[in-house]
């Protein structure tokens, strides 16, 4: 698996974790519910602002995102 599966994987985890739905945690990053949907299933990822929106409604470090702290 590649760093762009792994950090996928890890971001999807922590959207369940957080029990929030696709269009709540999408409606506090500023973006639409089909974004947060391919940021988790395509290729596609966060603008970097974003994903510091995502780390902090998430309570996460990049670092653990990132795979470069555990977590």
């Amino acid at each position: 698996m590649d760093d762009v599966e792994l950090l996928k994987n890890r971001l999807r985890e922590e959207l369940k974790r957080s029990g929030l739905t696709t269009v709540e945690i999408a409606r506090r990053v500023g973006v639409s519910p089909e974004m947060i949907t391919q940021y988790t299933t395509t290729k596609k990822l966060p603008r970097l602002d974003t994903f510091m929106r995502l780390c902090r409604e998430l309570d996460l470090s990049a670092d653990e995102i990132l795979g470069l702290k555990k977590y």
